[in-house]
């Protein structure tokens, strides 16, 4: 008979194990030593340890699903229930039933994981439907638009909840991508049919005025053009590729009749015209103030000139605006003077004094912009007239930058 501390081999050839509840039969050797039969069964074991050893290797390493770890530990449980072995077998199943609570610890673990998944998920494709249907309402079409169609991209890629649950959403954020395509299409058939209109009234108030332009009588026709074009005013924008052309033929027939009134008028105004010499003077002897140096001086030295002027009549009605101009000039010289005066006590004076003078010099740019398409398009009256106000702003703005030399700019 051989033995060892886990088994042993008796007269018979039968081999035991010996465990907690006793020893149990490993099997019958007839063949070779009994050293040999336990060996054996010895080397069972260590496959039974190194098996054992491999699963918690995978539990512990690899994402083995529950089930199939579950099933592993099943199989090797039988194998060392079966007393095939010699050795600890009841440290085997200590770790066996370990092994069991691990798998079962992974499990919990991962459904509270897909738990909490599942809810930020839900959370996220909540916050997506909140937020679409805000964006339904919304009258930033093209802003709007675009963040919807970033809602679903964001939308895909998040992971689906249940059935039930994730139709419900889907239909709640399809709904409101459906209400807003609604409302914007509604919105743009609306604008286009409200041009049209425009379109039309506009053509009508041209006509009109087309027909006007040969008129001499000088105060009902003029009445009538300021009715159309507050009509005009009223009726709101056509399609941009008729707009311009309709608002030149527009005003083309205004300035025919304006022109031919003003010849007119010019006959009538020669009584008025030892006015204008009289008022040109004064605008002269008020440019002579420019630049003003001396602020105060100047102030009371066209206050003065302004008292004069205010006791002469009226001037002819086509020089009213150039010679009035030149004064409103100085005046405004006088007051940018006075900003200007005004700013040099104030922390942020050279910052508005930079926007200023490229307020005047973007405004002057323009103005050259518009006489040069005025005298292009033969419009002689109006380039004259943007004529006249470009030397008051050129007047401004030689004014503001010497404001700005002040604080060293």
């Amino acid at each position: 008979m051989s033995s060892d501390p886990w088994g042993r081999v008796d007269e018979t050839g039968t081999v035991y194990v010996r465990t907690a509840d006793g020893e149990q039969v490993v099997g019958s050797w007839a063949a070779g030593s009994p050293e040999e039969a336990l060996a054996y069964f010895e080397r069972k074991y260590e496959g039974l340890v190194v098996e054992i050893g491999l699963l918690e290797k995978r539990v512990k390493t690899t994402d083995l699903s529950a089930k199939d770890a579950q099933t592993a530990i099943d199989h090797l449980r039988e194998q060392v229930d079966a007393h095939h072995a010699v050795g600890d077998l009841d440290a085997l199943r200590g770790r066996l039933d370990k092994l069991v609570e691990t798998v079962e610890a992974r499990r919990e673990e991962r459904k509270a994981q897909r738990a909490k998944q599942s809810d930020e998920a839900r959370k996220a494709k909540e916050d997506l439907v909140t937020e679409a249907e805000q964006l339904a309402q919304s009258d930033q079409w093209r802003a709007a638009g675009e963040r919807l169609r970033a809602l679903v991209d964001t939308w895909k890629g998040l992971p689906r909840l249940d059935r039930k649950s994730d139709d419900e959403l889907w239909h709640r954020f399809s709904h409101a991508r459906s209400a807003f395509s609604k409302r914007r299409k509604a919105h743009f058939a609306q604008l286009d049919a409200q041009r049209e209109e425009a379109r039309r009234t506009k053509e009508r108030l041209v006509a009109e005025a087309e027909g006007l332009s040969g008129s001499t009588d000088w105060g009902p026709t003029a009445a009538r053009y300021r009715e159309l074009m507050s009509e005009w005013k009223a009726a709101g924008r056509a399609q941009r590729e008729h707009e311009d052309d309709l608002w030149n033929r527009f005003r083309g027939a205004q300035d025919v009749f304006f022109a031919a009134r003003s010849s007119v008028f010019a006959e009538r105004d020669a009584e008025q015209s030892e006015n204008l010499k009289l008022k040109e003077e004064l605008a002269e002897e008020a440019e002579k103030l420019l630049p003003i140096e001396d602020l105060k001086a100047a102030r009371a030295a066209f206050r003065s000139i302004n008292e004069r002027w205010e006791a002469i009549g009226h001037v002819p009605r086509d020089a009213r605006p150039k010679v009035e101009g030149r004064m409103h000039t100085v005046e405004r010289a006088l007051q940018e003077a006075e900003e200007a005066e005004w700013r040099r006590t104030n922390p942020e004076a050279r910052a508005r004094a930079e926007g200023l003078t490229g307020q005047l010099q973007a405004a002057v740019d323009k103005l050259k912009g518009q006489i040069e398409q005025a005298r292009g398009q033969g419009n002689s009256a109006k380039a004259d007239k943007l004529e006249r106000e470009l030397e008051g702003r050129e007047a401004l703005l030689e004014q503001a930058l010497k404001g700005l030399q002040e604080f060293g700019g």
